[in-house]
């Protein structure tokens, strides 16, 4: 009875859960003689790439308990990837770990860094619920801003960046990531930068880093940064990703995360240094979305959307210019269900999130949904 109590008081701190209010519109969307296009959720829908698949296969004779910090093998090719790919330079194997899934990390974040009471955490105000959620769960005070200025004197404990920006698909400046950095460093807040989509590039400025030397300098002191394979390597359903930066950071993650037992299982790290190690899949799945991508992205703008954003990420941020609901209600009738903008903050009531991770058979039935009428 004590427990079931304890569980009421900790849920009914939270928000409510966003995608529930979506079912009346799963309900008539399913409804079409086409059936539903699901473009709501950004779930990956290809197969895993074969080399990936391999390496767990070859791992799967696994009796022992894995290391919470992970093998040196997943730790290095984290490292590797980070400089081959995306000019990330001076990490170490202390500066990397291994998590199951970017969703469980970025929730627990606040509360596993020391966050609580009477602590800022600032996030963007169009963003993924769950940085607010994690500094709830935290005890701590949670502010949607985009404006360092809008801050004044306040020394937040946490600031999270989210480039590109799920669900807007913006792509933050080096010279706007330069001046975040420089100004939690001299307030001491630790900066942390959710990286997931920073492959899904299509248009416009490629995606940086915060760890990348432009941004950074030769120093990664009161920085995280976030990275998934979910998207890119369609490992979704695998829970791999991992966290990286700071040293002293990630080694206060580590020792906490050590006494909860939270430990990637050891199949999961060699398939995820697998995932790290092989670009030539990566680019084969960015050329799938890029092509529905531009499929979609013209339908939209034929049945009079408009696309705001969206250079990144796997959403196309769009809009009629009225209220969200009214919007997703709009595509229902369609067979086509799309997320509400309100989902991500009060900035984003006049949009909806509609993502091209369909397959290519369903995404051609929401273009032509689209086209005819």
């Amino acid at each position: 009875m004590r427990a079931e109590r304890a569980s009421r008081t900790i849920s009914s701190k939270l928000p409510d859960y966003p995608w529930d209010k979506l079912t009346a519109y799963a309900a008539k969307a399913r409804q079409h003689p086409g059936g539903i296009v699901d473009l709501s959720v950004g779930t990956p829908v290809d197969p895993t790439p074969q080399v990936v698949q391999d390496a767990l296969k070859g791992a799967s004779d696994s009796s022992g308990y894995p290391t919470t910090i992970g093998t040196p093998a997943v730790r290095q090719a984290a490292i590797d990837w980070l400089e081959r790919c995306h000019g990330v330079t001076g990490l170490g194997l202390d500066g990397v770990l291994p998590v199951v899934g970017s969703k469980e990390l970025i929730g627990s974040m606040a509360f596993h860094l020391g966050v609580g009471a009477g602590d800022l955490v600032v996030y963007p105000e169009l963003a993924y619920p769950t940085y607010e959620v994690g500094a709830v769960l935290a005890g701590a005070r949670a502010v949607a801003s985009d404006s360092l200025t809008a801050l004044g004197p306040e020394r937040p404990k946490i600031m999270w960046l989210n480039s590109p920006s799920n669900p807007s698909g913006r792509v933050l400046p080096v010279e706007h990531l330069r001046k975040v950095v420089d100004w939690c460093r001299e307030r001491g807040t630790v900066l942390i930068s959710d990286e997931c989509y920073i492959e899904c590039s299509w248009e416009g400025e490629q995606p940086l880093s915060i760890l990348h030397p432009s941004v950074c300098g030769d120093s990664h002191d009161g920085l995280l940064i976030v990275h998934s394979l979910s998207k890119r390597s369609n490992l979704a359903g695998y829970r791999c990703a991992f966290v990286a930066g700071d040293e002293s950071l990630v080694g206060e993650l580590l020792a906490v995360r050590k006494n909860l037992g939270l430990m990637v299982p050891g199949p999961i790290q060699a398939a995820m240094a697998a995932a790290l190690s092989d670009d030539a899949h990566a680019r084969e799945q960015h050329a799938r979305y890029a092509a529905r991508r531009t499929r979609l992205r013209e339908a939209l703008i034929h049945a009079g959307f408009a696309i705001d954003h969206s250079e990144a990420s796997l959403y196309l941020w769009s809009t009629r210019g009225e209220d969200c609901w009214a919007t997703v209600d709009w595509l229902a009738e369609r067979g086509i269900l799309a997320a509400p903008g309100e989902f991500y903050g009060v900035a984003g009531r006049e949009h909806v999130r509609i993502a091209f991770t369909a397959t290519d058979e369903r995404v051609d039935a929401a273009v032509e949904r689209l086209t005819v009428g």
